[in-house]
């Protein structure tokens, strides 16, 4: 049986008191007598982010730094709602895409902690349904959980169902089991790595067989709650819904429309484990603290937190995908961990050091402008390492 990380813990509750940012509008920025890092990185960064949504004149980007699970400096730019003239603060919600494979991964991770489940052991174990895949036994027992995870189980990115990324959240795992018939191999199990959305979308359905328990419960009980991730969910509730950014969708013409990042709110068919997910930047910064371990509550025991940052993939040492986490290691020699998102209408990137707990988010509500998400967050991060940043917040 699962044990949700309140059960394990041996303090009663997180603290998580940290302290309020400064907020930057489209027009004006107060700080409301709080203080905030000061950081000549930060500075140059905050400007470029500040001209880029300007330029763009579309919607908004948040941005957040963090040290540990304590943001010290977040800042909005430009619009959360463009029509009702919402500005984008540190407490705007966004949809973070692909950077939910993170917390399946992690999930599944604590419960191969627990001993709930190995994860390499076939997949078809657990959810014998796979054996609808298109293609030979042998290929199909290769597809473990860790391959899953990491990307190297060879399945192509997407199934051919017709609409399989459509319809309400409530169907997403009937929507798993329709796709998985006309879901195929680019390569052998283990061989490469092949990015796939149908693959964690696999991987959170068969993770919820083994625990006995609905995915999205426990997201929620073994990570969202014992680190406070209160504005962090899988599906918006009324008091949430105020923050929301509207999503902006841009086509290749230019044009901007807000229809299908509206309809997406509904629901994208199978798509929960691998993107189903909204967030903050506060609340992406207590993430990343507990897979670093710098959480006041530990999600994940130091053996796990290693194996979760450790390359998986074959192809590369210094460049590749662990388990639900993107792992490179700059020219400059530093190590970062993190992952990117993007769905209609939105952009994500978190990245951090595992060393010195020093990350960087980034969340826009349109998915085309003139920033780079990833390379800004990475290009800050070693900026912000190299300054000693870590120290001059302690």
């Amino acid at each position: 049986m699962w044990k949700s990380v309140r059960q394990l813990a041996t303090m009663s509750a997180v603290a998580a008191a940290l302290p309020t940012a400064i907020l930057a509008t489209p027009v004006q920025q107060t700080d409301g007598g709080r203080g905030q890092l000061q950081s000549t990185a930060i500075e140059r960064f905050a400007g470029q982010i500040a001209e880029d949504v300007a330029r763009d004149d579309i919607g908004g980007i948040t941005a957040g730094v963090f040290v540990g699970g304590e943001t010290v400096w977040a800042r909005g730019f430009g619009w959360a709602d463009r029509e009702r003239r919402l500005e984008a603060d540190d407490e705007t919600i966004y949809r973070v895409g692909s950077i939910s494979k993170s917390f399946t991964a992690v999930v599944m991770a604590q419960l191969a902690g627990q001993g709930v489940l190995d994860i390499d052991a076939p997949a078809r174990s657990l959810l014998p349904e796979l054996d609808g895949l298109a293609s030979g036994p042998d290929t199909i027992a290769g597809v473990t959980l860790r391959r899953l995870a990491s990307h190297t189980a060879g399945l192509v990115r997407e199934p051919r169902l017709p609409d399989a990324a459509a319809g309400p959240i409530a169907v997403w795992q009937e929507k798993i089991l329709a796709s998985i018939p006309t879901t195929s191999f680019l390569a052998a199990p283990g061989e490469t790595y092949s990015y796939s959305n149908i693959g964690f979308g696999i991987l959170g359905l068969a993770i919820s067989r083994a625990a006995g328990q609905s995915f999205m419960t426990m997201v929620t009980e073994l990570i969202l709650d014992p680190l406070a991730m209160d504005r962090t969910v899988f599906v918006m509730t009324p008091e949430l819904y105020p923050r929301l950014a509207v999503g902006y969708s841009v086509g290749r013409d230019g044009t901007v429309s807000t229809d299908r990042p509206a309809r997406e709110h509904w629901g994208r068919g199978y798509k929960v484990p691998n993107g189903g997910i909204y967030s903050t930047v506060r609340d992406l910064a207590r993430f990343a603290a507990g897979i670093t371990g710098a959480s006041a509550v530990e999600i994940l025991p130091p053996e796990w937190r290693v194996e979760t940052m450790r390359i998986q993939t074959p192809d590369s040492s210094t460049a590749g995908y662990g388990l639900g986490f993107s792992i490179r290691t700059t020219e400059s020699g530093l190590r970062t961990v993190g992952h990117g998102g993007s769905v209609a209408g939105y952009n994500a990137h978190l990245v951090f050091d595992p060393e010195t707990t020093v990350g960087v988010v980034l969340l826009r509500n349109y998915n085309r402008g003139s920033t780079n998400l990833a390379r800004r967050a990475v290009a800050l991060l070693e900026e912000l390492v190299q300054e000693g940043v870590e120290r001059l917040t302690r």
